[in-house]
């Protein structure tokens, strides 16, 4: 397996079009970004999709390229975790849109020359799930044995069930919900007006020689999205109003606090490795998220007559996309005599929690992927 080109770390395949998207535009080609982990056994019955959230990458158990730090689940992906490349092949792709490379608005539009920009069609979240279904035909994986997936990674797991029923055995989602809420569109549509506020954005005109990026608004959109992953808990215990490297308050608008100087830390550090343009159109892609619109308005009617076994977790303290996201996925589950398993977890992270160190989640998700390939 060592031997095919298509396996391995920083693969990219161009997917011959033309792709529809939902929104009407036609892509003549698409470029998808991926990375493979483990060997595809001879019934190519061990293959495992991880899907990954807003801000991911491919890069979910090794080394980025750009940060140098370690993938971004080695706690759930990697030897001895519950997605093993000792009994899995895992494939990780990067989301159609991204900046990662794979096709999104830096990418160069064919028919110009030129990087897209904002010129690139707005997408979906099947969009992307029908992209990443080209890239298992290209590495002749027909049927996977599971997808996993947390966040906008659960989001696309439900996508794959409800879109290709018959080539998902199991199904992972954690910390997710089956539609963005009224709630989660305002914060990205904050996100979104940070960075088209910025003067550098120029109407997403930036990728030209000497040519500055927005990269203050980004910075702020990845401050606010950032408050949406954690607990009010986490943060009261991580940083309460303690003051950052000073004695006594400066009386003016510098990061007195210490939860101050941690979002500004993680905005700025955001923009080193991604793309502004990216964020505005994957953002709106999980705004457009609505399994139950896409299936006559029901959510069970996505899941009728599904053979796939599904697992949804959720945390306590996620207010982000909170327990009962979960349980209105279940209980359309239930509706439709679907598989399915269902677990609350105690966590102080917040949203993050399906990211940090929770091993109760490790133990539920290696318990469920072990019965599957049973």
């Amino acid at each position: 397996m060592s031997e095919d080109a298509r396996f391995g770390l920083s693969r990219v395949v161009t997917l011959p079009g033309p792709f529809a998207l939902d929104g009407g535009a036609v892509l003549a080609a698409v470029d998808i970004a991926y990375e493979t982990y483990g060997t595809l056994n001879a019934e190519r019955s061990n293959a495992v999709l991880i899907c990954h959230a807003l801000t991911g990458d491919h890069h979910v158990a090794s080394d980025h390229p750009r940060t140098g730090k370690p993938g971004w689940w080695t706690r759930m992906v990697g030897p001895g975790q519950p997605v093993d490349p000792a009994r899995h092949f895992i494939v990780c792709a990067n989301v159609l849109g991204s900046c990662m490379g794979s096709s999104g608005p830096a990418s160069v539009d064919p028919a110009t020359g030129r990087p897209y920009a904002m010129r690139f069609p707005v997408i979906t979240l099947r969009d992307m799930a029908r992209a990443q279904a080209l890239l298992m035909d290209h590495l002749g994986v027909r049927v996977l044995l599971a997808v996993v997936g947390g966040s906008m990674g659960g989001m696309q797991v439900l996508e794959w069930a409800a879109t290709y029923p018959d080539r998902v055995r199991s199904a992972v989602v954690i910390a997710s919900a089956a539609r963005h809420s009224a709630q989660n569109i305002a914060f990205h549509e904050v996100g979104r007006q940070a960075i088209m506020a910025d003067p550098n954005w120029r109407e997403g005109e930036y990728y030209g020689p000497g040519d500055v990026p927005p990269t203050a608004g980004l910075a702020v959109a990845r401050m606010a999205a950032h408050i949406t992953y954690l607990s009010e808990a986490g943060l009261t215990e991580k940083f309460g109003r303690r003051l950052q490297a000073r004695e006594t308050k400066s009386f003016g608008f510098d990061a007195d606090f210490q939860v101050e100087s941690y979002l500004r830390h993680q905005g700025i550090s955001f923009t080193d490795r991604f793309d502004a343009n990216s964020y505005l159109y994957i953002t709106r892609a999980m705004d457009y998220f609505d399994l139950a619109e896409e299936h006559g308005g029901r959510l069970a009617n996505a899941f009728a007559g599904s053979a796939t076994r599904f697992c949804l977790v959720s945390f306590d303290s996620d207010w982000l996309y909170p327990t009962s996201e979960s349980r209105a996925i279940v209980h359309a589950l239930n509706a439709a005599g679907a598989a399915a398993s269902f677990v609350e977890l105690s966590s102080p992270f917040g949203h993050d929690a399906f990211l940090l160190d929770v091993p109760e989640l490790n133990r539920v998700v290696d318990g469920f992927l072990r019965a599957v390939a049973a």
